[in-house]
């Protein structure tokens, strides 16, 4: 069967604008600078140890959950590694999420009701994007991190039942930080409720990684905290946290948690060790030391966004442009990506480097000698 013509000409458009999507294949003889592995936790014989001594600890024997969390999928190890992750990141209840993705659509889908307002940071992530879709609510972009434009939607919307603020603590296209503080405070003021999304930040910021909420002080002002490990914690999954009314609700209204089947024991097990990592590893001081050096050698350059986080951007406008770019780099031996439109807005393309824990000054310095 070949695909309804009005698609073919929408791959053909796509194709003439060079923004046409491919997988690539793995870079391996290439330094990384581009995975979203922060603490190289992936590659860790520490994690791996650590991971089958959770394996042993819960004498698991099944290769897969065998199904959704309600019917089969649910086990001691799951329910032990929420406990930990809601103890770790000062919570009353964590839920388990098969991926960043899928906890996003969960609980932006299933939280606002009719009669709700979403309102969220233009820059947010497509997951949360497709989620508020999915819900019965209304839904706002405010400026990114445009606190007034923020006010405004909450005072042109203060009638709404219930106000829902959804925003990244950090931004995964451009790096930067959100204001958790002064969102908390705007907040506060119009009785409205905080969701944030710390996929990049946990790993990266506060005590032991706990991530951009923690180091600023306001985990528990956030009704809902996601938390991602195929990024800085080299697993795989997401959980959710709040209250234990939040965590009941989601396990009854929640269908990307519903439908699907859980996670299996060993993607479990591997949550359960990049946590053990992150308490005992140096990878995050030595992550936040590559922050500040790469920041000190990429002062002076006019197209770099700025940013604190392990995501560091250097605009470079159009698509053609930026593979050029990409590619010269790599033909040095360090694997940058380029990110083109339609994943960010036209004229906005960029390459988009991630810092690692064992990146060294020189090949820093040397990826920088190439922008």
């Amino acid at each position: 069967m070949f695909l309804p013509e009005k698609l073919k000409k929408l791959l053909k458009k796509r194709s003439s604008k060079g923004n046409l999507r491919a997988l690539p294949l793995p870079a391996a003889h290439l330094i990384d600078f581009s995975s979203n592995d922060y603490l190289n936790f992936s590659e860790s014989e520490v994690f791996r140890a650590f991971k089958q001594d959770v394996l042993k600890k819960y004498a698991v024997q099944k290769n897969g959950s065998t199904g959704s969390r309600l019917l089969t999928g649910n086990s001691i190890i799951h329910t032990a590694c929420e406990n930990k992750i809601a103890s770790f990141h000062q919570a009353e209840k964590a839920l388990l999420y098969n991926s960043g993705y899928d906890a996003n659509v969960g609980v932006l889908s299933s939280l606002p009701q009719r009669g709700d307002v979403i309102l969220y940071d233009e820059l947010c992530h497509a997951s949360i994007i497709d989620g508020i879709r999915l819900s019965f609510a209304t839904a706002y972009k405010f400026k990114h991190n445009n606190l007034q434009h923020l006010q405004e939607l909450l005072q042109k919307n203060h009638e709404a039942d219930t106000l829902y603020v959804v925003s990244e603590s950090v931004f995964s296209m451009d790096g930067d930080c959100a204001l958790l503080k002064e969102l908390v405070a705007v907040c506060k003021k119009n009785k409205a409720y905080l969701i944030v999304d710390e996929a990049h930040a946990i790993g990266v910021y506060g005590a032991q990684g706990r991530g951009l909420c923690n180091s600023l002080n306001v985990e528990q002002d956030c009704l809902v905290r996601i938390y991602t490990y195929g990024k800085a914690m080299g697993a795989h999954g997401a959980a959710v946290l709040g209250g234990a009314d939040l965590y009941e609700y989601l396990i009854n209204f929640s269908r990307s948690f519903i439908y699907t089947t859980a996670l299996s024991p060993q993607s479990v097990a591997a949550v359960m060790a990049s946590y053990e990592c992150l308490q005992q590893s140096q990878s995050i001081q030595k992550l936040q030391e590559n922050i500040l050096f790469f920041n000190k050698i990429t002062a002076s350059k006019k197209n770099k966004i700025p940013s604190t986080s392990a995501i560091h951007c250097f605009l470079i406008a159009g698509n053609e442009a930026v593979l050029q770019a990409s590619q010269k780099i790599k033909e040095q031996g360090l694997d940058v990506r380029a990110i083109k439109s339609p994943t960010v807005k036209e004229g906005m393309e960029r390459l988009r480097i991630c810092l690692h824990a064992n990146n060294t000054q020189e090949d820093m310095q040397r990826l920088v000698s190439f922008i």
